[in-house]
C-alpha cells in the first residue's frame, strides 16, 4: 500500500491542522476563570479536535484500521467515546451504567464498518451521549461532590473525561495521517 504524502491545510504554521483564524477551538481573550469553566473548556476543545480529525473523510476512510492488527479506527474512536460517555454517566447516577450501545468488550471498535448509515449513527450516538452526560454533570457544579455507588468526585469524572479525549485525540492524529497524510495538532 502506498503511503500518503504528509500535508496540512494550514498556511501560517506548518504543524497546525488549520490556520488560527479558521480554527473553531480558538477563542478570543483570556482563558476562562475558575476550575469548572477551565475543565469544560478543555473538554470542549478535545471534543472539537476529534471531530476535526474525522472531517472530510468518507465511511471507508473513517473505518480504516490503519495499524494492523489493531482494530483502532477513527470511526471506532467515535463509537468508543459514545460508549464511554454513556458509561461515565452511570458512574454518578444511582442506577449505574446503562447497557452498552454496541455490545460487550471491544464491540465499538470491532463493529466499526464502512457503512454510511453506521457512520451517521455513530456521530449521532456521540452527540447524544455527550449531551446526556453533560446534562447530568451540570446538575452537580461542586467539583468536590461525590456521587454514585463508588462516591466518584465530580472533579475526578471531569478530569477523566479530558484525559480520555486527549489520549484518543493522539490516536486520531496518527490514524488520520495514515488515512490521507493530513497532519497537525
Amino acid at each position: 500500500m502506498d503511503q500518503p504524502t504528509r500535508w496540512t491545510r494550514a498556511t501560517v504554521y506548518p504543524d497546525m491542522w488549520v490556520d488560527p483564524a479558521d480554527d473553531p477551538r480558538n477563542s478570543e481573550g483570556v482563558s476562562p476563570d475558575g476550575e469548572l469553566p477551565t475543565l469544560l473548556d478543555y473538554l470542549g476543545r478535545y471534543r472539537a479536535t476529534l471531530l476535526m480529525k474525522c472531517d472530510d473523510l468518507d465511511p471507508e476512510q473513517l473505518a480504516r484500521r490503519s495499524v494492523p492488527p489493531s482494530t483502532l479506527s477513527l470511526l471506532g474512536l467515535v463509537r468508543h467515546l459514545a460508549e464511554v460517555e454513556r458509561d461515565w454517566r452511570g458512574w454518578i447516577t444511582p442506577d449505574g451504567p446503562p447497557a452498552p450501545l454496541y455490545g460487550p468488550g471491544d464491540a465499538a471498535f470491532e463493529g466499526a464498518a464502512a457503512d454510511p448509515d453506521l457512520v451517521s449513527a455513530a456521530f449521532a450516538d456521540l452527540a447524544r451521549e455527550q449531551a446526556a452526560t453533560d446534562a447530568v454533570v451540570a446538575d452537580h457544579p461542586d467539583l468536590g461532590e461525590r456521587l454514585g455507588a463508588d462516591a466518584i468526585a465530580v472533579r475526578e469524572l471531569q478530569v477523566h473525561r479530558i484525559e480520555e479525549y486527549a489520549r484518543h485525540c493522539g490516536h486520531a492524529d496518527l490514524l488520520r495521517e495514515c488515512v490521507d497524510g493530513r497532519v497537525g495538532q
